[in-house]
């Protein structure tokens, strides 16, 4: 039924674009079409093939069959993980290898990964099917959307302590080569769209270079110059269980880690894992750009949206507040929300201009005195429009009684200090800005911002000047302005580098 359903729209659909492409004078009038009758339509049964399509359960059934108790963690033979790894081999250009190394890993993950499988499998509805399209526009093998789940948990705004970030955990340069913009607003590393697609263009230069889909794995984890390093003392050899032993340990493990994750999430109900109930799925995505640069708040005040919920679906913007661009920013929501945002589009920018207009008072600069010791009558001295000052969070406080004790809003607080959730922690300080559109408090605690953190790192065996400079988002010129005096090409361990 449900494909005979997408059939019947997919035709509707093209009889409808095609009529909308033609000139008037080329439509013949039995092509017309009662456009909102036609738009009603379609979208009430795309309504019903989404709660269809998002209410499967599949394991169901299955797990019936398999009649499980609740809590019960199964066990197989390395004949049966064998013989399943095949299964998806005979569907993949990918070689998921069974040999001790992957049989001790799925078991390892069968056993003490089985939350984690959960809650990935729970986020895949709203990634998988982003990954999978760009996969195949880029002629990549599907099973590379599972790297997602050993790279960052599915989770677009989570950063490594090397300054990785993103569902893909890109680096700052890499995402600069691949086309990924920052700035005070936007990290396109944590933009589901535009990270996949970079991730899809570097998948593609790696097997360009290795021919071998577990040797891209190795390289898109230690870097291809780790890779070519390990392949020339292996000998040259080309098969990534070869080149192993001489791969850094994270990396030894990087592939077990895949292919045991790609296993329980195809077999999860043959383990008894049962997924976490999605709370989106990207099929009921919809997407609206904005003419107009705005808040988060007002968006969330205006249709009644969680302002976390849009935080969490649109991870591309570092604060709550939304850049005017070229060309325009967009924002990613429930089809119902954005439908209502689209239909009050004129008052969504007249509200965020009521919430949010500020009024900008002229400075008198006032005249030189021909004197210091003088002073000129009538005249205002400079004063600063704004200023900052800096709260200490102290135990007990909370992001609400900070505000209510300065008289801001805990969403003017996040924009202020580019923070994505409420939580803080003892002995954080916080920017709080003073005058216009900020809080009309005086100097509590500190004036100035406290003085950078230096921090060190201590050398260890097969460390590089490039790889520490990477580890800590660094180019090796700010590395080496860090360190004046220090030979970069001779390392010893245990050398103190000072790295911030």
């Amino acid at each position: 039924m449900k494909n005979q359903l997408l059939g019947i729209l997919i035709v509707l659909g093209a009889v409808f674009n095609t009529n909308a492409q033609r000139p008037a004078h080329l439509v013949r009038p039995s092509d017309s079409l009662n456009t909102d009758a036609f738009i009603n339509t379609v979208e009430q049964s795309l309504r019903l093939f989404y709660a269809d399509y998002v209410g499967q359960k599949n394991y169901d059934s299955i797990m019936k069959v398999l009649n499980y108790e609740s809590g019960t963690v199964p066990t197989f033979s390395d004949e049966v993980y064998c013989e399943r790894l095949e299964k998806m081999n005979e569907m993949s250009p990918f070689h998921l290898d069974c040999n001790p190394i992957t049989l001790s890993m799925i078991r390892f993950f069968a056993q003490n990964r089985r939350g984690f499988i959960k809650v990935v499998m729970g986020r895949s509805a709203l990634y998988f099917d982003l990954f999978e399209e760009k996969l195949a526009e880029y002629g990549l093998p599907i099973e590379l959307k599972y790297l997602s789940v050993i790279e960052s948990g599915l989770r677009p705004q989570v950063k490594s302590r090397a300054g990785a970030l993103g569902l893909w955990q890109f680096m700052y340069k890499t995402g600069l080569y691949f086309g990924l913009k920052e700035n005070s607003y936007i990290d396109e590393r944590m933009d589901p769209v535009a990270s996949t697609d970079a991730a899809c263009r570097y998948f593609r230069q790696l097997y360009g270079i290795y021919g071998d889909w577990n040797l891209v794995l190795a390289a898109y984890n230690a870097g291809p110059g780790t890779v070519n390093k390990a392949i020339r003392r292996s000998g040259n050899k080309t098969s990534y269980w070869d080149v192993r032993p001489f791969l850094p340990s994270e990396t030894q493990g990087y592939v077990p880690n895949f292919i045991a994750a790609a296993y329980l999430i195809n077999y999860h109900t043959e383990h008894n894992i049962v997924p976490v109930q999605a709370k989106v799925h990207n099929a009921q995505l919809d997407t609206m750009c904005l003419s107009q640069g705005l808040h988060m708040g007002t968006i969330a005040q205006l249709v009644k949206w969680d302002l976390e919920e849009i935080k969490t679906l649109n991870p591309v913007y570092k604060t709550t507040y939304i850049p005017h661009t070229k060309p325009s920013q967009c924002i990613t929501g429930p089809l119902e929300k954005i439908g209502l945002l689209v239909s009050m589009e004129d008052s969504l920018y007249a509200l965020e201009k009521a919430l949010h207009a500020v009024v900008i008072q002229p400075i008198q600069v006032a005249p030189t005195p021909t004197d210091s010791s003088d002073t000129v009558k009538g005249t205002t001295p400079l004063t600063p429009v704004a200023n900052y000052i800096y709260h200490k969070v102290s135990s007990g406080e909370t992001m609400n009684s900070i505000a209510t004790k300065y008289g801001v809003t805990i969403e003017k607080i996040m924009e202020w200090n580019a923070l994505k959730t409420t939580n803080i922690y003892v002995g954080q300080r916080l920017q709080l800005l003073t005058g216009p559109g900020g809080t009309t408090q005086t100097q509590t605690q500190q004036q100035t911002p406290p003085p950078p953190v230096k921090k060190y790192y201590n050398v260890r065996s097969g460390d590089t000047f490039s790889k520490i400079a990477q580890r800590h988002g660094l180019s090796q010129a700010q590395l080496s302005k860090l360190n004046p005096g220090v030979n970069i090409n001779k390392l010893t361990v245990g050398q103190r580098l000072r790295v911030k």
